[in-house]
């Protein structure tokens, strides 16, 4: 009996992906089907392939990955769209007892799934424009003297988050940061969240491997192609590797200075990942897997295990 199911999560080129598809190999192995759900913000989109490390197409062929290709990158995709279209794929999977799979590096995805959603006030375009129309370092300033939290907690060249941020400030005159703490609420029983602990020194050079990977891969020519057609939506552009890239198709950076950028913005976000897993982690029954020395084949079958025990031990 399926008790549970996990969410696997970790910094970028940690090996989420892998471990996703050794927990379908032990699952089925046990007589148990296994799919994989992705819970990657840039990975919906289509075209984006390289970019976003998206899983091969052999990878894709030993098992059925779901939210990968479902949006063009000229739209807006936000985690509303990933719990409606996550939801109903997991009640489905659960109901004809395969095992769901939830992959993925954007952890507000995961943690939407785990404990809810924060509802903010709808978004006012009138007061964003204005808000957009603020020189970033004012507006990055403002935000830090109204909600500190958020400024050191939102990326400096974060313009939506951050316009976002100072928006639900001007719409309810309370800081997000303390709305979001609201949003804490009682965290689903039926969830076993496996979180990959990487030590800086050795995800960064990870990292490093994957940008150099991507750029012999064809990163350059699939960034200009979508650039060229316009394709690059205003969240897709956002995406680490396009828009370090669009800088340089654009003349702001030479190519070298923009493959560089892409290696220091990528350890960056991944530096913010780990804020993200050390709130993460202390979900109960969650499992802590270390980083490069683990034997991922045990690891899988561990988590299939406690899927089927479930929270307390028993199946």
């Amino acid at each position: 009996m399926i008790a549970r199911f996990p969410i696997i999560v970790g910094p970028t080129a940690g090996g989420k992906s892998a471990l996703a598809l050794g927990v379908v190999e032990a699952a089925r192995a046990a007589g148990v089907d296994a799919e994989v759900i992705s819970a990657d913000a840039f990975a919906v989109y289509r075209e984006m392939d390289i970019g976003t490390a998206k899983p091969s197409p052999e990878e894709r062929a030993r098992a059925p990955h779901h939210l990968i290709d479902v949006a063009d990158p000229t739209e807006t995709f936000t985690v509303h769209d990933w719990l409606a279209g996550a939801e109903p794929i997991i009640e489905q999977l659960r109901e004809r007892g395969a095992l769901p799979i939830v992959v993925g590096g954007t952890h507000l995805y995961a943690k939407a799934l785990l404990e809810g959603m924060f509802e903010g006030p709808p978004p006012d375009e009138a007061v964003r424009a204005r808000l957009q129309a603020i020189p970033q370092p004012e507006r990055r300033a403002r935000l830090a003297r109204i909600d500190p939290a958020a400024a050191e907690r939102i990326h400096p060249n974060d313009e939506r988050r951050t316009v976002r941020a100072l928006e639900v400030f001007e719409q309810t005159g309370t800081p997000i940061t303390e709305l979001q703490r609201q949003w804490d609420a009682e965290p689903r029983a039926d969830i076993l969240l496996a979180v990959l602990d990487w030590e800086p020194e050795a995800i960064n050079r990870r990292i490093n491997s994957r940008v150099r990977a991507m750029v012999e891969r064809g990163l350059v020519a699939e960034a200009h192609d979508l650039w060229t057609r316009e394709r690059l939506g205003p969240t897709a552009r956002e995406a680490l590797g396009y828009k370090q890239l669009v800088a340089y198709f654009e003349g702001r950076l030479t190519l070298d200075e923009a493959v560089e950028r892409i290696k220091i913005e990528t350890r960056r976000f991944a530096k913010q990942q780990r804020t993200w897993l050390r709130r993460l982690r202390v979900f109960p029954g969650s499992m802590v897997i270390a980083g490069p020395d683990a034997d991922r084949s045990e690891i899988a079958q561990a988590l299939v295990n406690q899927c089927f025990r479930g929270a307390n031990g028993g199946v």
